[in-house]
């Protein structure tokens, strides 16, 4: 199947993998961080979710930073399904901590079971929707993303303040960010999201 990919310039694609290779680094430092932690201090529950959570957070930057890398027509299709799909695998995998660990009881598993059927099925739809304008592949993930809304009475009641704080600050980067993924006359848009 043939996708039309987007055009970035040389320089584009070249800032692109460079900032996702860092991502990769970052990932990889911040998941032996988080698991070490979690082994000291935490539960079973914590080791779990926050392995979850940093290889998902690998998995994207690794396959974006190929995507962005491999200029072959025929590999950067194949990549790019994977690139886009590895986004619902983090939206997912950002989750699971919260759901685990703070959440665990039936809001938690509810909202686990939910976040991570959401994200098959995006999976499932990006294959189809990758040939849509950016803006429509771009909804799924929002949507996914602040789908806490939901429990967010739960969240409130379960969630120190200050990950509350990150938890939002984190939502509304990402939210903010895709305005930079829509933009595409915007030029090193990618690399700026």
């Amino acid at each position: 199947m043939q996708v039309a990919t987007p055009r970035y310039t040389t320089g584009e694609q070249i800032a692109n993998s460079l900032t996702h290779g860092l991502g990769i680094v970052l990932s990889i430092t911040g998941f032996v961080v988080l698991t070490a932690f979690a082994s000291l201090f935490g539960t079973v529950w914590h080791i779990v979710s926050c392995s979850i959570y940093g290889m998902t957070q690998i998995l994207l930057y690794t396959a974006s930073t190929l995507y962005h890398s491999i200029r072959l027509p025929r590999a950067q299709a194949v990549l790019r399904t994977l690139d886009h799909s590895a986004i619902f695998l983090l939206i997912a995998g950002t989750y699971t901590p919260f759901t685990l660990v703070n959440l665990r009881g039936p809001w938690g598993w509810a909202l686990f079971g939910v976040i991570w059927g959401l994200a098959i099925i995006g999976i499932a739809l990006q294959s189809i929707l990758i040939r849509q304008k950016t803006w429509v592949t771009a909804l799924p993930y929002l949507a996914m993303g602040w789908v806490a809304i939901v429990g967010l009475k739960p969240l409130l009641e379960s969630v120190a303040p200050g990950g509350l704080i990150l938890l939002f600050a984190g939502g509304g980067a990402y939210t903010i960010g895709s305005v930079f993924y829509v933009w595409r006359r915007l030029p090193y848009h990618h690399a700026i999201w």
